[in-house]
């Protein structure tokens, strides 16, 4: 769940900033949504290759005496929280976009003209409009999330901390075949992904979800 707000919540601004046409948009745009590309795997050893004990990460602070030993950031939680959120980004990225494509921009510039600097017109007219679109993020990025299973095993610890909830049932259906376990475990799952998108969508509900008056 840290990594999926913390996606949607680095979304809203990058995503603000780049409504607006200007130079080197798509290929800005290009290179956020790249990790897609790359899936999980590659991700993973990407990860491994940069944030290791002997990774360029660890070894440009070696260099600068900035430490003494290697930094510890792979083969536990981090490793997991930096790979969900490499992964998970752009899919936050993309939708918070999409969603203010769909927002009026006149309705900040009527701001505008009434003295409303931009951190007003962001807090008191595009964030309250684009709520209803953040809660629909952040339940897909939720569930993509909460299903990890490759960034545990590669830059995690599956034995100890990073021992998630995907793991054990894995390891039920196909090393213990222990197949009624293994879907008990699916179902546990299953009912916690409801009972999160249940009270955001409930939550969603809340705020404004009449027209826009833009494109979406």
């Amino acid at each position: 769940m840290p990594a999926a707000l913390l996606n949607v919540i680095a979304a809203v601004p990058i995503a603000y900033r780049m409504r607006g046409r200007f130079r080197g948009k798509r290929l800005v745009t290009t290179l956020l949504v790249v990790p897609i590309t790359l899936g999980t795997v590659l991700t993973a050893q990407g990860l491994l290759n940069f944030l290791g004990p002997t990774g360029w990460f660890n070894r440009l602070l070696l260099a600068s005496g900035l430490v003494d030993e290697p930094v510890r950031l792979t083969h536990n939680y981090w490793g997991v929280f930096f790979s969900l959120v490499i992964t998970g980004f752009p899919f936050a990225f993309l939708l918070v976009l999409s969603y203010l494509s769909g927002i009026d921009p006149t309705l900040e510039r009527a701001a505008a003209t009434l003295g409303a600097d931009w951190r007003r017109r962001f807090t008191r007219i595009t964030l309250p409009l684009l709520m209803p679109g953040l809660a629909t993020t952040f339940c897909l990025t939720f569930v993509l999330a909460f299903s990890v299973f490759p960034s545990a095993v590669l830059v995690g610890n599956p034995a100890g901390e990073t021992r998630v909830i995907s793991l054990a049932a894995y390891q039920a259906a196909y090393e213990q075949y222990d197949y009624p376990y293994a879907s008990a475990i699916a179902m546990i799952m299953g009912f916690v992904e409801l009972v999160v998108i249940a009270v955001v969508l409930a939550a969603r509900s809340r705020f404004y979800t009449g027209s826009t008056g833009g494109k979406g």
